[in-house]
């Protein structure tokens, strides 16, 4: 298995965000993305929400840095360490001007990005934007096949669907990945497990507990193998609960997954019997400095005895 992380700072949800997040800002972005390049992480992942209405901001909070500038700020400064939209609000924009950004993106960090959607929860940041909220299943559908072929080997791409249609429109430059970026369907509802088994190269699952798991991955698996996709790569991914190397001296929450470096891989080894392929951790923390050493522990013990 492979291990990322969904980066801090960068989003200040109350679902996700420790108290030190609120006074932080690029450099310590910076500095937890060079860690789990350092420690041998698989990816680094940003998430995306345009603006935030006031009924939601108290919970959501109204920081939320843009996928794609993050993203390529953090590629000036790794090398290796892969790139992930966790997720992309894709059906917000065309998919032409989508496919222009991360193409872009992937060619500036040499061809690290995995573009990771989703269909989006927040009805008044689409109709801010003049997109139908209730038809967006619909319309991420025809987007992510949109951007099959706007990412692709083409200069010239063409689609044609309900919604969009294009040809005779180059863009360079091209996503160095051939023949396209690997494209990630996040969502655990019915109808992302299905978007994502017939859409999508992978899935990210919106934090499914591990029990309910195996039966969307047999669903993945029995919708791909129907539709004559079963040998085509596919990455199926989870999110662990929150973890703690070692015996933590503060409260770190009853979810969180404690103990020795050993009990923590024996943990995680269980993903990996249901088919999991890459595993997104999260480490509770009360400063940037205690994160990056739980990275380090991690990365050191955890993660090779593992995956």
């Amino acid at each position: 298995m492979d291990f990322g992380i969904q980066l801090p700072v960068q989003s200040l949800s109350v679902m996700f965000a420790e108290p030190w997040e609120a006074d932080a800002g690029p450099e310590e972005l910076l500095e937890v993305a060079c860690a789990a390049e350092r420690h041998g992480f698989g990816y680094i992942a940003c998430c995306e929400h345009v603006a935030i209405p006031r009924r939601l901001a108290t919970a959501m909070s109204t920081v939320w840095y843009d996928p794609v500038a993050t993203l390529s700020f953090l590629a000036a400064r790794t090398e290796r360490i892969r790139l992930l939209s966790h997720v992309a609000v894709v059906g917000l924009r065309h998919p032409l001007a989508t496919a222009k950004q991360y193409a872009t993106l992937d060619t500036l960090s040499g061809g690290r990005l995995t573009l990771g959607v989703g269909a989006g929860h927040v009805r008044e940041e689409f109709e801010a934007l003049g997109v139908d909220f209730d038809g967006r299943g619909a319309l991420l559908d025809e987007t992510i096949e949109a951007l099959k072929a706007a990412l692709g080997e083409e200069e010239f791409p063409s689609f044609t669907g309900e919604r969009f249609s294009f040809t005779g429109l180059g863009q360079r430059p091209r996503p160095v990945q051939r023949p396209r970026p690997p494209l990630w369907v996040g969502g655990s509802s019915p109808a992302a497990v299905r978007r994502a088994a017939l859409h999508g190269d992978g899935w990210l699952p919106q934090g499914d507990p591990r029990e309910v798991l195996p039966e969307r991955i047999a669903r993945i698996r029995q919708l791909r193998e129907k539709t004559g996709l079963a040998d085509e790569e596919f990455t199926v991914g989870a999110i662990a609960e929150p973890l703690y190397v070692g015996t933590p001296s503060w409260r770190v929450g009853r979810r969180t997954l404690t103990g020795s470096p050993q009990a923590l891989a024996a943990s995680l080894r269980e993903y990996a019997d249901m088919g999991v392929h890459q595993v997104q951790v999260r480490f509770r923390s009360r400063s940037v400095a205690e994160l990056t050493d739980q990275m380090a522990a991690f990365g050191q013990e955890v993660a090779p005895a593992a995956g």
